[in-house]
């Protein structure tokens, strides 16, 4: 895929952490949102958990525009997406 505006280190830090989150059982997805790529994260036991990720300047951001971590720490970020995606009724 192609993504106006985006570095190619911004969709490689997203294709990452969609492997990463992947193997954790959640359902990631990278599309565009006003040409810029983002990852839409969502919680297949409760599909209405769900997130979009971005990446600017070696962050990762919530779509709220809050920093969650440095791309470098792909597990800190995955992490942290787990934490709110995770749902009060798993266990």
């Amino acid at each position: 895929m192609v993504y106006e505006n985006a570095g190619e280190t911004d969709v490689t830090a997203l294709e990452k952490l969609a492997a990463e989150l992947g193997g954790r059982g959640f359902d990631p997805v990278i599309t565009t949102i006003g040409g810029r790529p983002v990852l839409v994260v969502s919680n297949p036991r409760m599909p209405m958990l769900s997130e979009n990720i971005l990446v600017e300047a070696d962050w990762y951001w919530w779509s709220w525009a809050e920093r969650i971590v440095r791309t470098a720490d792909l597990p800190g970020a995955a992490d942290a997406i787990a934490h709110v995606l995770h749902g009060s009724s798993s266990t």
